[in-house]
């Protein structure tokens, strides 16, 4: 079986960045960045993506936190395009729906090789701690820009701000797993009419 792994270090003057992900692991996690509650996300991800995630981060957060999370969401999207290879024999597609208590999200992906994000999140405050709810669209527009994938993201309902964006990151991580996981009859084949994604 070919290893999907891949291991991607991005630096620049904002923020210091290596991560490794194994697209066939077990859900386990190592995150040392500064951002205590993304870590908290980024661990949804591994976890219900059964995605084995190291993320090692510093960056400009004196400033704030916005360089940081969305060059983390970079350099994962660059990870996990470099993890799936050449695509053939994907399932593609992924979705999946979450709640948490009052909250439930849905997130739709595609492989397509189109960058495309359109997430409708109504957060009902600005802040959660002191991590700004607005980065959590900037993580995952990182991502799809280097991941090459369109990606929906609907908050449904929610009334408090963690639970939402943790449903978000949770549907997140299990579409991620069903669309970056292989389809047996689809061995060899790009799941593609046109022949290319």
């Amino acid at each position: 079986m070919i290893e999907r792994a891949a291991t991607v270090t991005r630096n620049t003057l904002e923020s210091q960045i290596t991560i490794t992900v194994n697209l066939d692991g077990t859900g386990s996690s190592n995150l040392n960045t500064p951002v205590p509650f993304l870590n908290h996300m980024l661990d949804q991800i591994a976890r219900h993506g059964l995605i084995d995630i190291d993320i090692q981060a510093t960056g400009d957060t004196h400033i704030d936190d916005h360089h940081t999370v969305e060059d983390i969401g970079i350099t994962f999207g660059m990870a996990i395009a470099q993890a799936i290879g050449d695509k053939k024999g994907l399932t593609r597609y992924g979705h999946a729906y979450v709640p948490l208590d009052e909250s439930l999200s849905r997130v739709v992906l595609d492989f397509s090789g189109r960058p495309g994000l359109f997430m409708y999140a109504d957060f009902v405050r600005g802040h959660v701690g002191t991590f700004d709810v607005d980065l959590s669209r900037e993580f995952f527009q990182g991502f799809v820009n280097h991941a090459f994938v369109t990606l929906h993201i609907d908050n449904l309902r929610g009334a408090n701000a963690h639970h939402q964006i943790e449903t978000i990151f949770k549907a997140f991580g299990r579409a991620l797993r069903m669309a970056s996981s292989g389809d047996q009859r689809m061995a060899g084949v790009l799941p593609s009419t046109k022949g290319h994604l």
